[in-house]
């Protein structure tokens, strides 16, 4: 069987470099493209994540990336701004997205969805590809069958551009699926403080924590009487994504249409 070709966005990037790594790493993966808007052409994109040279030099131009790397599949962790544009391209020349990039719109995903089974092919949002992180998701959505009133605490570092993350929103939608909406805590409650008590979604609240030196952690704190629960997972590094998406970009070639999250793959 032919190696999948990948191309990676923002290879220059913290993420998009484990992404190169893994692809390099993999014998049944072969790096078609690394494309970042601020990357020096002569450097190939081996030795920029550390490794041995391999033949593939970095781009600055995704869509030409695209047309000479012809690869089969689109690695993209950008930026939001950017993302279903990305992926908007990728489709246009039947290459499978996986986007690792947060940013996008129920409405973007339905049309997006269209225009991957009008080509024939597969794609993949996904908000967080950590095996723990969907665990968690799950967990919570099961829980919240029992124990409805709960608030969601997401954690990262200071530099990230959204918020809250799409960690937190894709586990405030697999908890709404499994719980009816309820208005938690008191009616006339008052925030004396405008957004101290955070975002408010489905009933529940859901609370961004920005710091220097935090990396991606999440907990949902679910209350009863006389007890509480906490769910809680930690990423200590980008590498623990990496597993996620070496099966992202294999299951990709397999189905037809956009998928939106990477709890679709794990049992």
């Amino acid at each position: 069987m032919s190696r999948i070709r990948v191309a990676v966005a923002g290879a220059s990037g913290r993420m998009g470099r484990e992404v190169v790594k893994m692809v390099l790493n993999d014998p049944d993966l072969e790096l078609a493209a690394a494309v970042s808007r601020t990357s020096d052409t002569t450097m190939d994109a081996g030795r920029l994540v550390g490794l041995e040279p391999c033949g593939v030099l970095m781009s600055n131009d995704l869509e030409l990336a695209l047309v000479e790397g012809k690869p089969d599949v689109l690695v993209d962790f950008t930026a939001p701004h950017s993302a279903a544009t990305h992926t908007a391209l990728a489709i246009r020349y039947k290459v499978r997205p996986v986007m690792g990039t947060t940013g996008f719109t129920p409405e973007d995903i339905e049309n997006l969805d269209k225009q991957c089974k009008e080509q024939g092919i597969g794609g993949i949002i996904a908000p967080n590809f950590s095996i723990g992180a969907i665990l968690m998701m799950k967990f919570a959505a099961q829980a919240a069958k029992y124990m409805p009133h709960l608030e969601i605490i997401e954690y990262h570092g200071d530099q990230k551009l959204d918020a809250p993350s799409g960690t937190a929103i894709k586990t405030a939608e697999l908890i709404s699926e499994s719980r009816q909406e309820l208005r938690q805590g008191n009616p006339n409650e008052e925030e004396t403080i405008e957004g101290s008590r955070g975002g408010l979604y489905n009933g529940f609240r859901i609370h961004s924590v920005r710091l220097p030196g935090v990396f991606a952690q999440q907990e949902v704190i679910f209350g009863a009487f006389g007890q509480t629960l906490k769910i809680r997972h930690d990423s200590y590094d980008r590498a623990g994504y990496m597993p996620g998406v070496n099966v992202a970009v294999k299951k990709v070639m397999e189905f037809t249409g956009l998928v939106y999250g990477f709890e679709h793959f794990i049992d």
